[in-house]
């Protein structure tokens, strides 16, 4: 045998023992999954064999979910919730998930790679990610509203046994409930965990405003403090890195500690809130002047309160949305990108594509997607 010849031998056995042990593992894989009741799934086998050609992302998304859709991002993939149910397309704007049930006003609420989408005043619940359905069930009353923490816990808030009963019931990240509060009266409105998973804070109506009630520990019945907003309406509560809790109301932004106290982040009194959108511990405000017309300004605040820019605005804002270091606005005349700063970011090509959409997503890869009631369209940073 030459010299030349052996180490093409060698090539060739070195080959051949790496494709039986690929085939073994395939095999193994089927078996495992035929096993358990799963459905095997390849898309990471074709992993191996795919080019390294770049990525290339959709352009158009179409999303076939019934009316009423709403959509979140997943960190790439893009979920949808609609009448006939949800859907995930990848970045490509291929089918990665799809389930099909009944939802009369749907909703989603989505937090690092997971989302739960719900039913309002239904009874259906969904948590996903980009690949599966992880829990799914019908909530014992009607839906009011529902959140999503980063750890994949979540927290389901219904009316019950009529009346106006209100129960918060907080689940891990398997879907078990592990904590229940019960409001013998007033609305709950909205109720949301800590990033830790350890503190509750619930957002009920009065007859004399609004208060949150936190309980820490999870563990009884008995609130460990609240917040109480006499005459006022509370529209959102948010938990920041640290454990305070932004609230927002229609004059101001509150920062609450866990005990209770409050001190006001930002206010604006001499306003008309339009609109507002929460992303990694930042907050976009539209503030309208109280006059004819939609002069007033648009603004985003670090979670200290301070404003990181500030930009006048003229024109109608349909959505907005903040998101990537990025805000997303929807106006009547196109769809235009801001950084943090409020500086204009120029756009990858036309965006005539926007027309009639009514709701914006900012993504975070810099791009934002701008929804329609049969449209979905991407539009991107220039590059």
């Amino acid at each position: 045998m030459s010299g030349e010849e052996k180490p093409k031998r060698k090539w060739r056995r070195l080959v051949g023992i790496a494709f039986s042990l690929i085939l073994f593992a395939v095999l193994t894989y089927i078996a495992a999954a035929l096993i358990t009741g799963n459905r095997p799934d390849f898309a990471w086998l074709s992993g191996l064999f795919s080019s390294r050609a770049p990525v290339q992302h959709a352009d158009e998304y179409d999303f076939d979910v019934g009316r009423e859709k709403v959509v979140a991002d997943l960190g790439g993939p893009l979920a949808a919730a609609g009448t006939f149910g949800l859907q995930v397309l990848d970045v490509n704007g291929n089918e990665r998930l799809r389930d099909t049930f009944r939802l009369s006003s749907p909703a989603i609420n989505a937090e690092n790679g997971r989302a739960i989408v719900f039913d309002i005043g239904g009874a259906a619940i969904r948590v996903i990610n980009e690949t599966q359905v992880l829990v799914s069930f019908e909530a014992a009353g009607d839906v009011v509203s529902a959140s999503i923490n980063r750890n994949g816990w979540f927290c389901v808030n219904t009316q019950e046994g009529g009346g106006l009963r209100g129960v918060a019931t907080v689940y891990n990240d398997r879907g078990s409930a592990v904590y229940k509060v019960n409001l013998a009266s007033g609305f709950v409105f909205s109720a949301v965990l800590s990033p830790d998973s350890k503190s509750l804070a619930v957002l009920n109506l009065t007859d004399n405003g609004s208060r949150i009630t936190f309980y820490h520990g999870l563990n009884k019945q008995e609130p460990d403090s609240s917040f109480e907003l006499t005459g006022g309406l509370i529209l959102d509560i948010k938990y920041l890195s640290g454990g305070d809790l932004i609230a927002v109301t229609a004059d101001a932004l509150y920062r609450i500690d866990k005990t209770g106290t409050s001190s006001i982040m930002y206010d604006y009194y001499d306003d008309r809130l339009g609109a507002y959108s929460f992303y990694d511990g930042f907050i976009a405000l539209h503030l309208l002047d109280y006059g004819v017309g939609y002069g007033g300004r648009l603004v985003i605040l670090d979670e200290k309160g301070v404003p990181a820019g500030e930009l006048a605005t003229s024109r109608e804002i349909i959505s907005m949305s903040l998101g990537g270091g990025c805000l997303a606005v929807l106006r009547n005349n196109g769809l235009m990108l801001y950084d943090m700063s409020l500086e204009e970011l120029p756009l990858s090509g036309e965006n005539d594509g926007v027309a009639g959409a009514g709701r914006v997503l900012a993504l975070r890869s810099g791009a934002a997607l701008a929804v329609g009631e049969y449209t979905a369209v991407i539009v991107r940073i220039d590059t």
